[in-house]
């Protein structure tokens, strides 16, 4: 199985990035996991540049691409002003013609319990560009303003355990997935 992570954050050193690391360095072998890392490549949407027969912007080439080629996405992301940050809506705009992100399993991980709004306004667009949101895999962790790293959050037993669960959570989805909507 293949799960692409994208971080909505910026920042180097992000809980956000962070915790998808930790995702990655859980080092489940039946699960292969890239972190994306184009977000700020990432020309601004217009869409007069995403017509049919119009060859897109490279960096958008390259993202449709690997999401096309994953079983599954994990989405982690801060929250900016009640609301997910500009950088994440613009990826998200530039997949909304393409068939790729159609009912593709999608998990939204929240590293602050606090930030309750932008989850909800991610999971609302990810529901109306007909993704999956997988219930097991969409869940909130206490990480945010406790200087835990990928190693860090993955020496926490508990926080280990319920990132082990989201890709159980997501490997199953993504297996009961009907090859009619799977994308080579």
């Amino acid at each position: 199985m293949r799960l692409l992570t994208i971080s909505g954050s910026l920042r180097a050193q992000s809980s956000n990035g962070e915790l998808l690391r930790a995702i990655a360095r859980l080092g489940m072998p039946e699960i292969d996991v890239e972190i994306y890392d184009g977000l700020s490549s990432l020309p601004h949407f217009n869409p007069d540049l995403d017509q049919e027969g119009m060859a897109l912007p490279a960096p958008v080439q390259a993202l449709r691409q690997s999401i096309a080629d994953a079983n599954g996405l994990l989405i982690s992301s801060p929250e900016y002003a009640h609301g997910v940050p500009g950088s994440l809506k613009n990826e998200l705009d530039w997949l909304v013609s393409g068939p790729e992100m159609v009912y593709k399993p999608i998990g939204l991980l929240n590293p602050s319990p606090r930030s309750a709004h932008a989850q909800a306004s991610l999971a609302e667009t990810l529901r109306t560009m007909s993704t999956t949101l997988v219930d097991g895999a969409c869940i909130s962790l206490p990480i945010s303003g406790r200087g835990l790293d990928a190693d860090g959050i993955l020496a926490n037993d508990e926080l280990r355990a319920r990132l082990e669960q989201v890709l159980h959570a997501m490997r199953t989805a993504a297996g009961l997935r009907s090859p009619l909507v799977q994308h080579e």
